[in-house]
């Protein structure tokens, strides 16, 4: 899916990926604070490994790809959860994030066909790729903490390579970028924490 399209003057996928879930996190806020033992669970992606946040071309113009526009919205949801999860940690709100490794989905098929041929025996069923999702749905939160990076029910690390490394500042001054094209204000936003 090399076709770069947009809704709203924003990207699709950074549409679908990053601004629709920040706005409905912000919007589940409220319901989730009257809750015991709430939390959000993102479903990233092992492409995100391979991306860091590209500020100057947050909206994908420059020479797309589908493939790597997927990836950049991955990491950002990683980045944005990382803050999300400090902001709601008062409200006692846990944030986590998980990578179901390489299922057989449409999803991969459709996006990474040589991909999809090449490695069809070593890739999970769909029901393996969402056990860590559910896991992490059920299981009771002392035994996970306030926020994490998953892969098969276990912690990982969220960058493996230097250049996907997102800084402080950036990932500040992605927020501040996110809430603008979500249209919320920060009145509609916990504050920042620390």
């Amino acid at each position: 899916h090399n076709e770069r399209a947009e809704v709203d003057g924003v990207e699709r996928t950074l549409l679908g990926h990053v601004v629709s879930p920040f706005l409905l996190t912000a919007l589940a806020r409220p319901a989730l604070a009257k809750g015991r033992d709430a939390r959000i669970v993102t479903v990233s992606s092992g492409g995100m490994y391979t991306q860091g946040v590209s500020l100057s071309d947050l909206n994908n113009e420059r020479d797309y790809s589908g493939t790597t526009a997927y990836a950049r919205a991955k990491r950002m949801q990683i980045v944005l959860g990382e803050e999300w999860a400090r902001r709601l940690a008062p409200d006692g709100i846990a944030v986590h994030a998980m990578h179901p490794g390489w299922a057989a989905t449409p999803g991969v098929s459709d996006a990474l066909p040589g991909f999809d041929r090449i490695m069809q025996p070593l890739l999970r069923s769909p029901e393996d790729g969402a056990d860590t999702i559910i896991w992490l749905a059920g299981v009771a939160g002392v035994e996970i903490g306030a926020n994490g990076f998953w892969l098969d029910r276990r912690r990982r690390p969220t960058e493996y390579l230097p250049n996907t490394a997102v800084s402080d500042e950036k990932a500040a001054t992605l927020w501040e970028r996110i809430v603008e094209l979500s249209g919320l204000t920060d009145d509609e936003l916990p504050p920042a924490v620390g």
